[in-house]
């Protein structure tokens, strides 16, 4: 399977961010591309008041226009996320679409875990204060291969990975918008640990670079395989790159390193004095 990442700067000019997504996916399906995956927020990083209203209904004009695209190109469209409307006004949800050769939604899925941090005197963010959490552990089909989908932040939380995993994924998606300050160190050792621990290609598009009012995403956009090893990885810059996942290895890994096969899922419960 041929996969390509992009790789954004997504800003507040929503139909911009749009038109530079829909471009880089057209250039990676040129080139042979059977899967094209988007970052988070592909559609809107800017200020709080434009996030919300950036956000549609769920069968709104983006995703309409890349089931369309989908369909027109015969790929499978990771689109990392963009902002629906919920119940709840001054919160959305932070959703990702996946879209297959007939451009017919595969999967979605609300990104579960969400940034809340109080440290007097440093800092105070609550990204649940706009954004609404997921409820569902969520599984597509790609080709017959198994994918679990993710956002950015729910890298830290093993949990919901080895589920996907335990559940056949092949394949674990982390669109993410990785903030430069984190990303520096744990970027790639949070996903090359992921990929490890449950033999599975990661496939991790990201935003990069500045966006207003004053944030600053880490972008190296990445593809691993599940041995950990580094099959491409993009630049600082706009743009996709391309990799083969070869699944026969995946295979042959699973085999000679039997580590989901060997879990003591009997003895996993902690007992204490």
């Amino acid at each position: 399977m041929r996969v390509a990442i992009c790789q954004l700067n997504s800003q507040d000019n929503k139909e911009q961010n749009l038109m530079t997504a829909e471009k880089l996916v057209r250039e990676a399906a040129a080139d042979k591309a059977d899967l094209v995956a988007l970052p988070e927020y592909t559609d809107y990083q800017g200020p709080k008041e434009g996030a919300l209203a950036a956000a549609e209904p769920e069968n709104g004009p983006t995703t309409q226009r890349f089931s369309a695209l989908a369909a027109e190109l015969g790929i499978n469209i990771l689109l990392g996320s963009i902002r629906i409307q919920t119940e709840d006004a001054a919160r959305c949800n932070n959703r990702s679409f996946l879209f297959g050769r007939d451009g017919k939604v595969v999967a979605q899925y609300n990104k579960l875990h969400l940034y809340d941090v109080d440290l007097p005197g440093r800092i105070t963010y609550r990204e649940s204060d706009t954004v609404m959490p997921g409820q569902e552990v969520v599984l597509g089909d790609i080709d017959g291969h198994k994918a679990g989908l993710s956002v950015c932040y729910d890298v830290r939380f093993p949990e919901l990975f080895r589920l996907q995993a335990l559940a056949g994924a092949k394949i674990l998606f982390v669109p993410a918008a990785f903030a430069l300050y984190t990303g520096r160190d744990h970027w790639d050792v949070l996903l090359r640990a992921r990929a490890i621990e449950n033999q599975c290609f990661v496939i991790a598009p990201g935003q990069f670079g500045p966006y207003p009012p004053a944030g600053a995403c880490n972008g190296r956009s990445i593809i691993i395989d599940p041995w950990g090893n580094v099959l491409t990885r993009m630049a600082d810059k706009v743009g996709y790159t391309i990799a083969d996942l070869d699944f026969s290895m995946q295979t042959k890994t699973r085999e000679e390193l039997p580590s989901l096969s060997n879990r003591r899922a009997d003895i996993y419960d902690l007992k204490t004095a």
